[in-house]
């Protein structure tokens, strides 16, 4: 059944109940007639497929998941549809931190009428003034922790009417305190709109308190649903990591949530093509990793009782030890691409050892970029994106994965380098769809940076392995990051990389937690 006929199913059940919701003029806001609504710039600019996923919010009275795949545009359908619902606001918008002041631009650039004085940023645990009278509340996930009592006192008793929740996979866990705290608050709202190109990054458990935020017990209880669909069994504790009954799972979740890739609706979007570049180490890092594997081997066949901590810890000092082992070539390779091509991109990496080392070699062969990770401000951050998409001149952008790898849009970018890799395919995939989403005009290629005998050649693995099981969830198919490896002859210097080492002013840089991108500004 294809989303019309589920649309008109839907819509046909709540005319006979008698169920059909008016709005403004008696417009109807379960058909097509809704759109009506919109303001008429917001309405032209809409895509078909965009609006099939605005019917289809209003056909489940405005309670679904917009899963559609990164870089299709769910921030301008969730508006749509909050602005079609804007007479039973206050509405409440939850995002990442990082994703603020985007939310605020594309809220002014689209509903014209919204006077900037109606948006209230709450910026603290202890900014609640404006909470109870603002027809907009905007709120990062960061505040929702258990010792913000007069934040989550406020929002209590604000009732707000609309919820927007961008990137719903942060309610991944039960047990974190944002769950806890942002899961009622929406189960009590009477519209409620979930936005995630990834609703699970890696495993059916990171679903469930999605799912029980718009229908509570909809899939039972929480032992119902790992049972059922996360292979759930008992090993010293319960383990609830796995997958089952995939093709079932995706079929209810086709109930509650509306998915499309680019691939289906984008037709005309570039293509996005993956590879990856394996190289060797240096001797005496490549000495380390092995010894590492060999300390990894022993733990895995060892019955202690505290196996999972000691593989655990490893596991964290192998991925640290890749990043410094790495960032040699990981240099030189940045510097083959300033030299050699005259185009923009994008370099993702993780730990701060690795991004000090690819700044560097931007600075070396004096080239303009900026840098977003966890210490550039939100306001700034902002900033620094348009900097990026709109002066020629500004040819790399140097990004954490975590502070950087969504939300964001970077289509000025034609190539995205992973210096390092990251635990899960959601969000690898989510940094990858900075540079390939609407907006791009040309072929997007994504360079793996793979340093053999590492504790690259485990994640890359691991990756693939939870990508099959996403994949068959969301999008009823096993699927995998496929990447062909790149041309030889154009990556072998990688394997007479020398070692790297951080420098002494990098290292009072760090220590004094200074902005990259001014310090270095300054300095050039």
């Amino acid at each position: 059944m294809n989303l019309f006929e589920r649309v008109s199913n839907i819509q046909s059940m709540q005319t006979i109940r008698g169920q059909v919701k008016c709005g403004p003029d008696g417009v109807s806001l379960h058909g097509k007639d809704a759109l009506q609504l919109l303001p008429q710039k917001l309405r032209e600019k809409l895509m078909p497929f965009q609006r099939e996923g605005i019917l289809f919010a209003l056909s489940m009275d405005g309670r679904c998941m917009i899963g559609d795949e990164m870089g299709l545009g769910k921030t301008i359908q969730a508006i749509s549809v909050a602005y079609i619902f804007k007479q039973e606001w206050p509405l409440l918008i939850v995002v990442p931190s990082s994703l603020k002041y985007p939310w605020i631009e594309e809220l002014e650039k689209w509903i014209p009428e919204l006077d900037p004085r109606d948006i209230n940023l709450v910026e603290s645990k202890t900014d609640t003034m404006s909470i109870g009278t603002s027809k907009v509340t905007i709120l990062g996930y960061g505040l929702l922790t258990t010792d913000a009592r007069p934040l989550l006192e406020a929002l209590n008793k604000q009732r707000f009417g609309v919820i927007l929740v961008d990137e719903s996979h942060y309610l991944k866990s039960r047990n974190a305190a944002r769950s806890k705290i942002l899961v009622p608050i929406i189960q009590n709202a009477k519209r409620a709109i979930l936005l995630t190109g990834t609703p699970a990054l890696g495993r059916p458990e990171e679903l469930f308190m999605q799912i029980d935020a718009l229908y509570p017990r909809r899939f039972g209880t929480w032992s119902d649903y790992a049972k059922k669909y996360c292979n759930a069994h008992y090993k010293r504790q319960w383990d609830c990591r796995g997958a089952s009954h995939l093709d079932e799972l995706h079929q209810r979740l086709s109930e509650i949530m509306i998915r499309r890739l680019k691939n289906q609706v984008l037709t005309q979007l570039p293509p996005k093509i993956r590879q990856r570049i394996p190289f060797d180490l240096p001797k005496d890092a490549a000495k380390e990793a092995s010894a590492s594997f060999e300390r990894w081997e022993k733990l895995m066949s060892s019955e202690s009782e505290n196996q999972f901590v000691e593989v655990m810890s490893l596991i964290t000092h192998m991925y640290k030890q890749t990043a410094v082992a790495k960032a040699g070539a990981v240099k030189d390779y940045i510097k083959m691409m300033l030299e050699t091509e005259q185009l923009k991109f994008l370099v993702f990496a993780h730990h701060l050892s690795m991004l000090q080392a690819c700044t560097e070699a931007v600075i070396e062969v004096k080239a303009s970029y900026i840098r977003i990770d966890g210490s550039v401000p939100s306001a700034e951050r902002i900033q620094l994106v348009h900097r990026f998409q709109n002066d020629p001149d500004t040819r790399v952008a140097i990004l954490s994965i975590q502070a950087a790898g969504q939300g964001l849009t970077f289509t000025a970018a034609s190539h995205v380098v992973f210096a390092e890799l990251y635990w899960n395919p959601g969000q690898v995939k989510q940094a990858e769809d900075r540079a390939h989403r609407i907006g791009q005009t040309t072929t997007v290629h994504i360079h793996y940076l793979i340093a053999k005998g590492t504790f690259d050649t485990v994640m890359w693995a691991m990756l693939n392995r939870k990508e099959t099981v996403t994949g068959s969830a969301l999008n009823g198919k096993k699927e995998y990051l496929k990447a062909e490896v790149g041309d030889q002859e154009k990556w072998d210097f990688l394997n007479f990389a020398q070692a790297w080492t951080p420098s002494d002013t990098m290292k009072v840089l760090f220590s004094q937690k200074c902005l990259w991108f001014q310090y270095f500004a300054v300095k050039r």
